[in-house]
């Protein structure tokens, strides 16, 4: 029986799909009660997702630029939609919607800090011609 042979992704389909190329670098989905735990190593070439101890602090600026981003595209969008200006209303939509997100921002903002923002980190697809 022949084994499957997994195809590496480009980078940007990665970071959506929250891959290291082919391995997963989650072990569960977004949401999910299990919570939001990573692998130390990469499933299918092994790379050490914690470069140094606090490496992921860096990804706390990046979730900073999602949240900035959603406040004032949904204060823009409430005002559009609802005309209204009640304190209120935009407080509990904005903090709600920045609630419901804050898995996604946690998510992406990892990932995007190790796919894009870390000099000298490439894909080497080399390590993954044995798996």
């Amino acid at each position: 029986m022949e084994e499957k042979q997994e195809k590496a992704l480009a980078m940007w389909p990665a970071i959506v799909k929250a891959k290291c190329r082919v391995g997963d670098i989650y072990t569960s989905p977004l949401y999910s009660l299990s919570g939001q735990k990573m692998h130390i190593n990469c499933p299918h070439c092994g790379m050490t997702y914690e470069r140094e101890p606090g490496y992921f602090y860096g990804a706390m600026y990046v979730s900073y630029a999602f949240i900035v981003a959603e406040l004032v595209a949904l204060a823009i969008g409430t005002s559009i939609i609802t005309g209204s200006d009640n304190p209120w209303l935009y407080i509990i939509v904005l903090l709600g919607v920045v609630g419901l997100l804050a898995p996604f921002n946690m998510r992406y903002s990892r990932v995007i800090l190790l796919h894009w923002l870390t000099p000298g980190l490439h894909y080497h697809p080399d390590l993954s011609a044995g798996h």
